[in-house]
């Protein structure tokens, strides 16, 4: 006997799996959401199967894309003269040619032959310098200018367009909104003999304020609001890029911290766009504002515990600069810039320093001997 009351119930459960399914595809293929996957996974893998296989197609993407956009940088050594012993008694001498030795990395910011590197790595201003692509072709530096408020420099070179090759630049992302946590890719000249060298991590701090080189390797630079990563970094992979997940540069690989694992730092790529700018609208980068002070931090807890007031203690002053012309002495504490307070944590006197021009007038407000002191300097 036909029960039309099951009928209708029949078809409202059809109608409803119809719907439910119809729309469970359309979000699959309009945003790439897959409701039922949690609970029916696809492919016969887990869920934790997907994400590693979603990770490495990731890597791959981006090593694939932007490896053409990475360069190695190599400079040529001189001839020398090589003084042997010989078991015969005496000794015999040899010439040893010139020679090319691959001491860092750099990336192609335009297809006109502008590359990025470190300045440390092109830092010998007598040297001679070449670039070589990741298909071996070899390009001579035309020109190195180096920018003396950052550890940047740019190499111009003359792509040959005979042959039909383009440079193809990188795309530069965006270094303001970043996360600790957030995966990146590393590519260089690892210990300058790895060419075109993939590692990956994720960001492992942000704001760091580290010093770069000894005196030993012939410079020393203050670095702020740096990122630290544990991709793995090693000499040679200097002045190469920090990608994210979408291949777009980040930062420039600048430094590994000597004695530890996994402890790499990087310039945020926006402070090297601000530079890139100036560059190309002038053809130089700016002279960099400076005090002329040797400096450490008094921070919170030592001012507190000596009595002092936070700020920067001056060690020592630079003949000649800014600062002893105005009159600032060692044991000064620099505790206010324009009125602005002088503290560890804001990055200290340099990060204040850096928002000046060469040029500018200072206030400066100083404790010298349990007094505060007033001083104009012009930077």
């Amino acid at each position: 006997m036909f029960n039309f009351k099951s009928f209708v119930i029949g078809i409202s459960i059809g109608v409803v799996i119809l719907a439910a399914a119809t729309g469970g595809a359309i979000a699959d293929r309009l945003f790439g959401i897959k409701p039922l996957d949690g609970m029916f996974p696809r492919g016969g893998g887990s869920l934790v199967d997907r994400r590693i296989l979603t990770e490495e197609s990731v890597v791959i993407d981006v090593a694939e894309r932007m490896s053409p956009s990475v360069v190695t940088v190599s400079v040529q050594t001189p001839a020398r003269r090589i003084l042997q012993f010989n078991l015969f008694g005496g000794f015999s001498q040899s010439i040893e040619g010139e020679k090319d030795q691959d001491i860092g990395t750099g990336f192609i910011v335009s297809s006109d032959g502008l590359i990025v590197t470190n300045k440390h790595v092109v830092s010998d201003t007598e040297a001679k310098y070449k670039v070589i692509t990741k298909d071996g072709k070899e390009y001579e530096a035309k020109q190195v200018i180096r920018d003396p408020s950052n550890d940047i420099a740019i190499i111009k070179i003359d792509p040959d367009t005979t042959s039909g090759q383009v440079l193809q630049p990188v795309e530069l992302g965006d270094s303001a909104n970043l996360k600790v946590g957030q995966f990146v890719v590393a590519i260089g000249t690892a210990l300058g003999e790895f060419r075109h060298t993939v590692t990956t991590g994720v960001i492992s701090g942000l704001g760091r304020g580290i010093t770069a080189g000894t005196p030993l390797q012939g410079y020393v630079e203050e670095l702020d609001n740096i990122i630290q990563t544990d991709a793995a970094i090693n000499p040679g992979n200097s002045g190469g890029p920090l990608l994210n997940s979408a291949g777009q540069v980040i930062g420039v690989n600048v430094a590994v911290a000597q004695g530890a694992n996994n402890i790499g730092f990087a310039l945020p790529i926006n402070t090297v766009k601000e530079a890139l700018s100036q560059f190309k609208a002038t053809g130089s980068f700016p002279a960099k504002a400076y005090l002329g002070v040797e400096y450490q931090m008094v921070s919170k807890q030592s001012a507190i515990l000596n009595s002092l007031p936070q700020g920067a203690y001056v060690v020592n002053v630079v003949p000649g600069s800014p600062a002893e012309k105005a009159g600032v002495k060692p044991e000064d504490i620099i505790v206010k810039i324009d009125g602005q307070e002088i503290k560890e944590e804001k990055n200290g006197l340099g990060a204040l320093i850096k928002k000046y021009k060469v040029g500018d007038i200072i206030d400066l407000e100083i404790w010298r001997d349990s007094q505060t002191v007033k001083l104009q300097v012009t930077l």
